[in-house]
């Protein structure tokens, strides 16, 4: 019988690259989600009941234990960009991490991947990389041979980041950023799959993999870089530090003060905290160099995503070589 992995939040941004992946590789693969309904387009990643999403709640011990019966691997994608009602970073970055490595300890499971973030570090003042530090903490407390993998800013076609951006150039002649001189090291997300499924199958050693793509540039750099790709013309503004804290300060309190019936989708005062340190790998870090294969650049994949936030959408390169005709 083919091997199962299970995969925590298997259909998010990262985790249906990694169940897609494992699917090629012939695993079966348990999408543990908390909506599975939702989840129905991991189905045709492989065969007929080969990739089946399961309902999970990470903050419950018997859920998580339950999803993970029977598998001989398994994967915790589960992360948050931002605070939402009883999914806190602690709930779900800690906490959640932990129950997952601890209770896969106790089944016997033959191996865990962990997703972290660059910048992990139980002693941040940011509560999403300080839970991110406390999460791998106890994940090698409970799993020491465990994989984990910080990525740096992750981009492709579902992302979060260029595709926010992309949508707010159609707004206005300013392109607002918090941090424009703050360095990332963008990522493509099914490489970040690969190195995933390279830890699953025993390819990777065990420890700490820092994953950031071959393009290092600086917020504002990457917003011209997008811009160029979506060929429109705005001033990057950069928003100073002091501002962004009163802005953000602005939105978190009327989400409290809603109860989250108005959710701050802006920019939250831990946002603006993480926004302060540059996002690239370490000098000494483990990376892609030790999986054994090269990162994919931001210019072979932000075209093939980013065209519907053309003027012209789809049809911008008919009217560029439209611009280039002889006429007579």
């Amino acid at each position: 019988m083919s091997k199962l992995v299970t995969i925590y939040g298997g259909s998010g941004f990262v985790g249906r690259y990694i169940a897609r992946r494992m699917a090629k590789e012939g695993w079966r693969v348990r999408v543990a989600v908390r909506r599975p309904n939702e989840a129905i387009f991991v189905r045709p990643y492989g065969v007929v009941g080969q990739v089946e999403p399961v309902m999970c709640n990470i903050r419950n011990d018997a859920s998580v234990a339950e999803v993970m019966t029977g598998a001989d691997a398994v994967v915790n994608c589960v992360g948050l960009l931002a605070e939402r009602g009883k999914n806190s970073f602690e709930s779900v970055q800690a906490e959640g991490a932990a129950r997952v490595a601890r209770l896969a300890a106790q089944a016997g499971i033959g191996r865990l991947v962990q997703i972290s973030a660059i910048g992990a570090d139980p002693g941040s003042d940011s509560d999403y990389a300080r839970t991110k530090g406390v999460g791998e903490a106890a994940v090698l407390e409970h799993f020491p041979n465990a994989v984990i993998l910080r990525p740096s800013i992750i981009f492709g076609p579902e992302d979060q980041f260029f595709n926010r951006f992309a949508a707010m150039s159609r707004m206005g002649p300013v392109l607002p950023v918090v941090g424009a001189e703050t360095k990332f090291q963008p990522v493509y997300v099914d490489d970040v799959a690969r190195a995933a499924v390279m830890a699953v199958t025993g390819e990777a050693a065990a420890g700490i993999y820092e994953l950031g793509g071959p393009d290092v540039e600086t917020f504002r750099s990457l917003m011209a870089k997008m811009l160029e790709v979506i060929q429109r013309r705005k001033l990057v503004m950069n928003v100073p530090f002091p501002v962004a804290r009163l802005m953000a300060g602005s939105f978190d309190l009327l989400e409290r003060m809603t109860l989250g019936l108005v959710s701050n989708a802006m920019i939250t005062r831990d946002q603006v905290r993480n926004l302060r340190r540059d996002n690239i790998v370490s000098d000494n870090a483990k990376g892609f160099r030790d999986l054994g294969f090269q990162p994919t650049g931001l210019g072979s994949v932000l075209p093939e995503y980013l065209w519907p936030y053309r003027p012209s959408g789809q049809y911008a390169a008919i009217k560029n070589s439209a611009k280039n005709m002889r006429t007579r």
